[in-house]
């Protein structure tokens, strides 16, 4: 659940990006992007060890 929160504001952030006319505000945004999409990245590689060491959390 937490990791498809962080990719639909990732999405948002991506989006914010496109739309703005500001130059900063897209620099600001897809920064952002980036640095979630690293969070995102991180916490599933941390699910899958996890789940690996840990059975009984393995989503179904």
């Amino acid at each position: 659940m937490c990791i498809a929160t962080l990719k639909g504001i990732e999405a948002q952030l991506s989006t914010l990006a496109l739309q703005s006319q500001d130059e900063s505000a897209q620099k600001a945004f897809h920064e952002s992007m980036l640095t979630i999409e690293d969070v995102q990245k991180d916490l599933h590689k941390r699910q899958v060890e996890i789940e690996r060491e840990e059975p009984q959390y393995k989503q179904s």
